[in-house]
């Protein structure tokens, strides 16, 4: 198959197919069989014809659909190149339509993820990026945002009594509301990745040790959490940053408690939980100080279906007077053989005690993992991850930093401009202000023909 795309597809296509139709203004869409003069002789030909700004560049795009022989194919690529076409260069085809505004840059980045993927997991991962699911949420996120910004720039022209001054406090709400879409652009991000990609940390424990509180103090999502057992009943993911790890951290999962008496919605929770928990690289087994290891977590812990994935003792809420200590509780609570040598890191998640000790203890055993795996493993995953997440996490600093200064009443001209640089991360993530040699290195990865 030879593919053409621009301006003058319609003049070669003309002199290579004389019998083909062409309509008043150019090319007609269509598929029609024909014959393919390559300058010595003809061969068969199905021609699917696309003209613009309906095709997949927005230019006219023709397809050239010929016989397998390596001789007659070079002879007709010869003879489109003789007649002014030239070779693609890598991802060029993928690259007209970003510049032709027919997708944006994080669907062209699925487009390579998709043609990059090796199995079924980074494939799924690679259609949600090119289907729009984060491009859709940036760009959501990047409207609100503009207005924003022209609701603090509009408020410049008013005194703070008069009829078109805008409240801080309305500010403040949607300032708000856009930096919760951003950590959950993120958390998508996080959830799409391939397990070739970021390391699989999942939180395991009984109902109400304390998962959720450790969740919110490690990763980039917030996790409702109560005093009440269960109040997680799905699956939450958030990124856990850890420095030299691929992707600049890892996937840490919070799962609704180990409990085998549930029933119902709660019993369905429980189900998802346990593919996520068996597909892990990481287990923290969180346990209650004042209580220990209690039934559920000590059946995972010998569940053969787990017994072979790493894992690490999180001793929460150490810092309560009732705290009794890992090594005893072990001693008292586990059967001979259940988890002997299970390494134990004392925290207290409420107030971040023990948590970089936990972070150092978990990247220490990723990194070896990841380096024992070798190089090459979702290459093009991580290198996309590490740059949307560099920019969602730009865009989410300077809508902080606006808020701090909503907060301290400072001029709305500041604020204005706080928000304007988090608009340009965005546009960033996008493609709208995308540097040359940046996007040169995306397209650079793509294979010929795409």
């Amino acid at each position: 198959m030879i593919r053409l795309s621009g301006p003058e597809v319609g003049a070669i296509v003309g002199r290579v197919v004389p019998g083909i139709a062409m309509a008043a203004g150019g090319l007609q869409r269509g598929a029609v069989l024909e014959r393919f003069d390559d300058g010595i002789g003809t061969q068969p030909v199905l021609v699917l014809t696309m003209p613009g700004p309906a095709s997949y560049t927005r230019e006219d795009v023709v397809e050239f659909h010929l016989p397998g022989s390596a001789p007659l194919l070079q002879r007709a690529l010869e003879r489109v190149l003789a007649l002014g076409a030239r070779a693609a260069v890598p991802g060029e085809f993928t690259r007209r339509a970003f510049l032709n505004g027919r997708i944006d840059l994080s669907r062209a980045e699925g487009v390579l993820a998709l043609v990059e993927a090796s199995d079924d997991a980074e494939r799924r991962a690679a259609i949600g990026l090119l289907s729009g699911g984060l491009g859709g949420r940036v760009h959501g996120i990047r409207e609100q945002l503009a207005d924003l910004c022209s609701l603090c720039e509009a408020g410049l022209d008013f005194e703070e009594e008069d009829t078109g001054s805008v409240p801080y406090e309305e500010l403040e709400a949607r300032l708000d509301a856009l930096r919760a879409a951003l950590r959950e652009a993120l958390s998508f991000e996080v959830r799409r990745q391939p397990p070739s990609t970021l390391a699989r940390v999942v939180l395991v424990g009984e109902p109400n040790a304390g998962k959720s509180t450790l969740f919110n103090a490690l990763g980039t999502q917030q996790a409702l959490t109560s005093e009440h057992a269960g109040t997680t009943r799905d699956l939450l993911y958030a990124l856990w940053k850890l420095e030299g790890l691929d992707g600049g951290g890892c996937r840490l999962c919070d799962t609704p408690g180990l409990d085998a008496e549930t029933r119902g919605v709660d019993r369905t929770a429980q189900e998802r939980a346990r593919k996520e928990i068996e597909g892990a690289d990481l287990h923290l087994v969180v346990a209650d100080a004042r209580r220990g290891l209690e039934g559920g977590t000590r059946a995972n812990l010998s569940d053969p279906r787990t017994r072979d994935i790493p894992k690490l003792g999180v001793w929460n809420q150490c810092d309560r007077p009732d705290a009794g200590k890992p090594e005893v509780r072990d001693a008292e609570d586990l059967e001979a053989g259940e988890a002997r040598g299970l390494e134990w890191v004392e925290v207290s998640a409420l107030e971040g005690q023990g948590l970089a000790q936990l972070g150092a203890r978990v990247g220490a055993r990723l990194s070896a993992e990841q380096g024992s795996r070798g190089a090459g493993v979702g290459d093009v995953g991580r290198f996309l991850f590490a740059r949307h997440r560099a920019a969602l996490e730009r865009a989410g600093a300077e809508l902080s930093r606006a808020r701090d200064e909503l907060l301290a009443r400072v001029p709305l001209d500041l604020v204005a401009q706080g928000l304007r640089q988090g608009l340009a991360a965005l546009d960033d993530l996008e493609g709208r202000t995308t540097a040359e040699d940046l996007l040169d290195r995306i397209f650079a990865r793509f294979c010929l023909g795409k």
